[in-house]
């Protein structure tokens, strides 16, 4: 079975596996929404008890094992075999749900490279009376309940056109554009896996690391703006009283177990390729530990 080039190359890619959308957007929201500065208690409870345990869990079995998710569940028990499946089939509704958000984010790359923004004012062809651009230089600006913002006019009329749509019994034409987009995400995805970890682990040396420098980017520019110590307030600012609510520590194990990311199975793959001496339990500790700092870092970036 190949190995990993070099220990960086399996650390690089396990980080950028559990650090994702849930970290980014998820937490944030999740985190002001259960009591802000308050939601740290559980959350760091779940991530210790929980998210770690198993995260280590299945970095030693794919290590010991050195083999995928499939025939890893017939060493371990052959009647669970199924279970391998099942991660399988998993994995492809997430691949399928994960690569329209990429999609997406190139069509607003491509977009963004106009002389204007097409989401910052409501005088393209796709708007409607209901437009209401808020960030306009007129200061009396009347929202309603029907008033819509021009970037989500943008999203929902010119990227989706969901106005063209009647409904789930009719979703409308295809849209080329996205189409070519999705087409060029799934060729970008073969090509980073096709020589399996000789080439996934290059890859990941700039999909695990440009993030970060995006959102240092990020913090630095909203640090600078008027008003950016008020959102972090009202980010971080405690509400002990969620924590006897029994909600917020299903949400704080919800989001450990989103975002680490253990049972699909990738990580059972990822660890198959260490040598079998690897020292997995100081990688399950960096990568867990990696993760959960950057949950915590996005939220300044966010608010």
């Amino acid at each position: 079975r190949d190995k990993w080039s070099k220990k960086m190359d399996f650390l690089l890619s396990a980080v950028g596996f559990a650090v994702d959308l849930g970290n980014v957007w998820r937490f944030p929201y999740i985190c002001y929404q259960n009591g802000g500065g308050a939601f740290l208690i559980p959350y760091t409870l779940m991530a210790l008890f929980g998210g770690v345990p198993l995260f280590y869990m299945e970095l030693a079995l794919g290590q010991f094992h050195r083999t995928g998710a499939i025939p890893i569940w017939k060493s371990i028990c052959p009647i669970f075999k199924g279970i391998g499946f099942a991660i399988c089939v998993i994995g492809l509704y997430v691949s399928f749900y994960y690569n329209t958000i990429i999609a997406w984010a190139l069509y607003y790359l491509y977009s963004s490279f106009s002389s204007s923004l097409p989401w910052a004012s409501c005088h393209n062809p796709w708007n409607t009376p209901h437009c209401t651009n808020y960030f306009g230089m007129s200061s009396n600006v009347t929202w309603t309940n029907s008033s819509r913002s021009p970037a989500e006019e943008f999203y929902t009329r010119k990227v989706l056109e969901i106005h063209k749509s009647g409904g789930l019994n009719d979703l409308g034409g295809i849209r080329w554009q996205l189409l070519l987009c999705l087409f060029l995400i799934f060729t970008i995805v073969y090509f980073s896996l096709w020589k399996g970890v000789k080439t996934s682990g290059k890859v990941v040396w700039v999909t695990a690391t440009l993030p970060y420098i995006v959102l240092l980017i990020l913090l630095v520019r909203g640090a600078t703006l008027p008003g950016a110590w008020r959102g972090v307030l009202f980010y971080l600012r405690p509400d002990w009283g969620k924590l006897l609510s029994t909600a917020v520590w299903v949400d704080a194990a919800a989001q450990i177990f989103f975002s680490l990311g253990p049972g699909f199975g990738v990580l059972l793959a990822l660890a198959s390729y260490n040598h079998f001496h690897n020292n997995c339990y100081r990688d399950a500790l960096v990568a867990s530990a990696v993760n959960c700092l950057t949950s915590f870092l996005s939220g300044f970036v966010i608010f």
